[in-house]
């Protein structure tokens, strides 16, 4: 089994980077963790840690039961 080379870390600064070019306008959501869990090759873990660093940065919220959604007036968090 091949150790994986990104972690949450990687995940969140490549989610941020795609909100900030405007891949995810605000207001859209975001792939489910299941479709993350694939586009990144990681654990769902390392998913539910870079969305808590996406909120942390002001760039998301999450909305019971209907996903994690890019904030309207992302800040530019570190």
């Amino acid at each position: 089994m091949p150790i994986p080379r990104t972690g949450y870390r990687e995940v969140a600064d490549d989610l941020a980077a795609r909100i900030k070019s405007g891949e995810y306008p605000p207001g859209s959501k975001i792939p489910s963790y299941s479709e993350l869990k694939e586009i990144y090759g990681v654990g769902v873990t390392a998913v539910q840690r870079a969305i808590l660093v996406l909120r942390e940065r002001g760039l998301v919220e999450g909305v019971a039961g209907r996903g994690v959604y890019v904030v309207e007036s992302p800040s530019t968090g570190a």
